[in-house]
Parts: C-alpha cells; sequence; structure tokens
C-alpha cells in the first residue's frame, strides 16, 4: 500500500495515464533497452515490433493506478504476471533498472505535469508493486528449486506435424533424470540462439499430461502477416528441431490450469494453437477419471488446421462421457463436423451451475465465447479464460 500523501497524486493520474500511456511505454521500451541490450533476452521481441508489449505495459500502469486502494482486485493480474515473469528468469535486481526507466518516461512525455510530488507518488507505488512481485516470485522460485533463469537441457525424441501449422515435440531431460512435474494448462518456456547471436525465450502450453516419461509441447508456426512480422523463434524451431536435437527448457508455470482431478463436469472450449492446454487437460482426465463428463469443444479454419486431432479421438475410445464439438468455417466433406464459427447455441448442453468452463484461443475468439456463454447463464465465476496482454486488464480499467 502507498501513503496516504501520495494517494491524491496516484488518483489523479489515471485520466493523464490513460491519455498518454501508450506514449510512456513506448519510450521507456526504447531508452531501457538501449541502455540494456542484455534485458532483450527477456522481451518477446516480436511484441514489441507490433506493440503488444508496450499496450500491455501501459495497460498494467492503467489498472494498478485506478485501483491502487483495492489490491484485491489486482490479485488474479498480479499471479498470472508473477508465473510469466519467474518463467522468463526476471531478477530483483531488474526492478530498480525499470522503475528508473518508467519514471523518467513519465516525466520525458508529461513534461511540466510531472511535478515532482507527482514523480515522488509513483515511485512510491511503483516500488511497492516491485516489492510485492519480488517476494511472490522468491517464493516461486524457492518452491520449484531452481534459480532465477535456470534451463534445463531436454532431448528430442519425436516430431510429429500436427497440421499445416502446427508441429508437436517430445522431449525427455537429456541427463536422464525425471521430470518436473506440471499441472494442466502449464507451459514452459524454451530458449534458442538465433542469427547474429540474439538470444530469445517464448512460452509453449504443455499439451500432453503429466503423468508420462516425455514432454510434450504443440508449436505454431507464426507466419509474416501486414501488421506483423514472422515469430522468429516458432519458425526457428519449425525449420531446425529434429529427433535428437536438444533444448533449453525452463520449468513449468502457468495459472490457467483446469481442475483435471475433480469428478464435476468440466467444459474445454478452444480456437487456433489454444487447443494445447485443453488437450493436455483432456488426455489428464483420460488417466485419471476417464468416465467424468467432459465437453469438448474446438473451432479452426478447416481440417489442415485442426492439430491434435488423433488425441481427442483417442480420449473418446475410453472416455464414455466425452462429448466433442467441432466447427470448421471451411467443410469439405468431414463427417460429425458444424459448419460456421462456434456458438454456444450449438454445444452440447450441461448444467451451468456445475460445471467449469475454460476458453482458450485468439481474443476475439474468446471475447465471444466469453459473451455468449454469458448470456447462456454461465455464472462469471465459473468462467476461466488464458490471456496475456492488454486485455487481461480488461476489467480494470
Amino acid at each position: 500500500m502507498i501513503s496516504a500523501a501520495s494517494r491524491p497524486y496516484i488518483d489523479a493520474s489515471v485520466p493523464v495515464l490513460r491519455e498518454h500511456g501508450l506514449a510512456i511505454t513506448s519510450l521507456f521500451y526504447k531508452n531501457m533497452l538501449g541502455e540494456h541490450p542484455e534485458l532483450t533476452r527477456l522481451f518477446n521481441m516480436g511484441n514489441q515490433a507490433r506493440g503488444a508489449q508496450q499496450q500491455s505495459l501501459a495497460s498494467a500502469v492503467f489498472a494498478y493506478a485506478a485501483n491502487i486502494g483495492t489490491p484485491e482486485a489486482l490479485g488474479p493480474v498480479v499471479k498470472r504476471i508473477v508465473h510469466k515473469h519467474v518463467s522468463v528468469g526476471i531478477r530483483a535486481e531488474h526492478y530498480p533498472i525499470v522503475g528508473r526507466h518508467l519514471l523518467a518516461s513519465i516525466s520525458s512525455t508529461l513534461g511540466e505535469a510531472a511535478t515532482p510530488p507527482l514523480l515522488a507518488a509513483w515511485a512510491e507505488a511503483y516500488n511497492s508493486l516491485a516489492n510485492l512481485l519480488i517476494a511472490a516470485e522468491a517464493g516461486m522460485y524457492s518452491t520449484a528449486g531452481i534459480e532465477p533463469g535456470q534451463t534445463r537441457p531436454m532431448r528430442v525424441t519425436e516430431v510429429q506435424r500436427e497440421s499445416d501449422n502446427v508441429l508437436s515435440i517430445r522431449f525427455v531431460a537429456d541427463d536422464g533424470q525425471a521430470l518436473p512435474p506440471f499441472q494442466a494448462g502449464q507451459y514452459v518456456s524454451v530458449a534458442v540462439d538465433l542469427p547474429g547471436g540474439r538470444h530469445q525465450l517464448r512460452q509453449y502450453s504443455l499439451s500432453d499430461a503429466f503423468g508420462k516419461e516425455s514432454m510434450r509441447i504443440s508449436v505454431k508456426r507464426e507466419d509474416a502477416l501486414a501488421t506483423s512480422p514472422a515469430g522468429e523463434v516458432s519458425n526457428w524451431i519449425h525449420a531446425n528441431v529434429q529427433v535428437g536435437s536438444v533444448l533449453q527448457v525452463t520449468h513449468p508455470f502457468g495459472e490457467f490450469t483446469p481442475d483435471t482431478e475433480s469428478d464435476a463436469p468440466i467444459v474445454l472450449l478452444s480456437a487456433g494453437v489454444g487447443i494445447t492446454p485443453m488437450v493436455s487437460s483432456l488426455n489428464r482426465i483420460a488417466l485419471v477419471n476417464p468416465g467424468r463428463r467432459v465437453i469438448f469443444a474446438h473451432a479452426a479454419r478447416d481440417a489442415r488446421h485442426h492439430p491434435l486431432q488423433a488425441d481427442v479421438a483417442a480420449a473418446q475410445a475410453i472416455m464414455p462421457n466425452l462429448q466433442v464439438a467441432t466447427f470448421y468455417e471451411e467443410v469439405n466433406g468431414e463427417a460429425g463436423v458444424l459448419a460456421g464459427r462456434m456458438e454456444v447455441a450449438r454445444l452440447p448442453q450441461w448444467d451451468v451451475d456445475a460445471a467449469e468452463v475454460w476458453v482458450c484461443g485468439p481474443l476475439t475468439f474468446m471475447q465471444a465465447q466469453w459473451l455468449a456463454l454469458l448470456d447462456a447463464g454461465v455464472p462469471p465465476a465459473r468462467l476461466h479464460r488464458e490471456v496475456f496482454g492488454p486485455e487481461l486488464l480488461d476489467h480494470l480499467l
């Protein structure tokens, strides 16, 4: 919490930050990464090029300012940020660097409006948030038994083409030791060295269940679009990873974790590569409770862009209470496929007060399903979605 003296300055700065937040954070990243190029390894430079990372930070600043007096509202957001930070190896010593450049960017952008009392209030607020994150991250590193930034060599045992643009990669520990435990829905960071000596980390959801002798990720190749460059890491993985390759992989993290151990009915909705944590969840349920009632629905452009179909078919063979709904925007004679985009009204029905609903996929997909599920009477407390970015903070702004 911050002092009573600083609180009015924080409250008054909310509309100012809304107006200038993106300019502040764009300048922040430019100056910080210019002075500390070694930190580029911690940031997704593709998101930097698209402006997504700048918008994420701006949204976080807005949310923190708007909810400074209601820390409980920020709890889920802080938890998700902490998981993300430990996955890329954020250290306590990074926070003073970030704070110094963030305050300098506020001062430079606002000019005379950035008075000494305003900057002092934000310094106090930033340090309060930083201390909260540092403590939570230290606890998570300790629980996992790792040092910040620590990776482990994993040897690739299988590479499987899942769809036109998704590749599944299965690996084991290169030293032959046991794999770390994880929950369905969690992710690992994969570290790669790109041409020019650049080092980058990317997070990929684990796409198979815990309890097997290997781990698996399923990586979508991100092609160049008019508004964004091609994904450097995903394209490198598709072009270079083969059986026998050794990848540097972090401990699993992430708090988007469907309850796979319960007997209660569960609904898993996905689109695109958002199917990966859902298949991990489905495969875990098939291992521990194959009689559980599960609704599994996925939306794809067409059959060629529908990964992990074999996993779902294998689950259907042993799960008598699994109901599967598949939506293709382009249907080419496939049996049992629903034409068009996913619609809640066309899903199998369930008791909305008894089942947890988990949604993962592109932002527009999740937003549409979220609103439709609310309209269908699903209680908000039973809705969960996998997001990390500006949209994570929509309900706080």
